[in-house]
């Protein structure tokens, strides 16, 4: 072969494979478009998923709960109720839901105790409502017997339904809260409660969203199960063992209080309600684990003991977030 023929073969070996390397090149453009539009496409979904998971979270509960505030009461990022004398020296957080067993127990030991002290101006407490057996078991009744509470709370009956509440509960399983018409039901035990505007505010849920976010604060405090309950900053449930008497918690607000005034405008002393186990006083907190499911609901001041590790409120094995140890608890007798 001629020298001539040789680089005329080499010549079209080059310009074929410029050729084909632009044609790559091309082609590596056109992937590189598609894969931007792709990307581009991604990002435009996340931000649309972004914005829905944003607003269904909110639930435009951030702005109905600014607007949505009961009488009295705080918000801010722990939303919370007050009973007594807003000047009392003391101070009784309480964390609970209406659901929960051993609230209900402790409300019936301690009530006596704590109403008397509210009464006299030594005690004021902060109610933080939350919904956690709702979360775990499933059902509307914490949030919606809260929301009820808050209602009464418009009317300056908060104490006297909160108790009412509490002497009505239902057993655990059985989710009767859950209807209104129960709710508006029991409203009608406390006098000059059921009107209008509360039959209103609780069919509607005006409060739901100040719940919900009172359920928001606890899921975040490190707190460890309904009720919660602290006297002046300090958890009961890591005073004494664990056993603290309606009898140490008088002690304790006394000592707390010496040398202090009484607040003034504390609630004056309802008339008995006439509910099994209450002492006729109305609306006390409630701190606590649970000993049993079947435990007695109308002894007074038994003395509180720690909850058994892996145990829910209502003492049954589970998984329940609600009365884990650490918190205390009434045992039944």
């Amino acid at each position: 072969m001629s020298q001539k023929n040789q680089e005329g073969k080499r010549s079209a070996r080059e310009r074929l494979q410029a050729q084909r390397e632009k044609e790559q090149a091309r082609a590596r453009r056109g992937r590189q478009a598609i894969v931007a539009g792709a990307v581009l496409v991604v990002l435009a979904i996340a931000g649309g998923v972004t914005a829905w998971v944003m607003s269904s979270g909110s639930g435009g509960s951030s702005s109905d709960n600014e607007t949505a505030l009961p009488k009295q009461a705080s918000g801010g990022d722990r939303p919370a109720v007050p009973v007594g004398a807003p000047n009392a020296p003391s101070t009784l957080t309480v964390w609970e839901d209406f659901r929960c067993p051993a609230c209900q127990q402790f409300e019936t030991g301690f009530r006596p105790v704590i109403h008397e002290l509210q009464d006299q101006g030594r005690l004021k407490s902060e109610y933080h409502l939350v919904t956690i057996i709702d979360g775990n078991a499933g059902g509307k009744g914490s949030l919606n017997a809260a929301n009820a509470a808050l209602c009464a709370q418009d009317a300056g009956l908060f104490r006297d339904f909160h108790d009412v509440l509490y002497a009505n509960q239902p057993p655990e399983q059985e989710d009767k809260f859950a209807d209104k018409k129960v709710l508006l039901q029991l409203a009608g035990k406390v006098k000059g409660l059921t009107t209008p505007a509360f039959t209103a505010c609780v069919n509607d849920g005006k409060y739901d969203a100040f719940v919900r976010k009172s359920n928001d604060a606890f899921a975040s405090s490190g707190y460890r199960g309904t009720p919660t309950v602290l006297l002046n900053g300090k958890d009961l449930s890591k005073v004494k063992g664990g056993r603290m008497t309606p009898a140490d918690l008088k002690q304790m607000v006394l000592d707390a209080n010496k040398g202090k005034q009484p607040g003034t405008g504390a609630p004056s002393a309802p008339a008995s309600p006439g509910h099994g186990g209450s002492s006729g006083h109305r609306g006390s907190s409630g701190h606590g684990g649970s000993s049993g499911h079947g435990a007695s609901r109308g002894h007074h001041a038994p003395p509180v003991t720690s909850a058994s590790p892996g145990t829910g409120a209502d003492g049954a094995p589970g998984t329940r977030a609600h009365a884990h140890q650490g918190a205390a608890a009434v045992p039944s007798s």
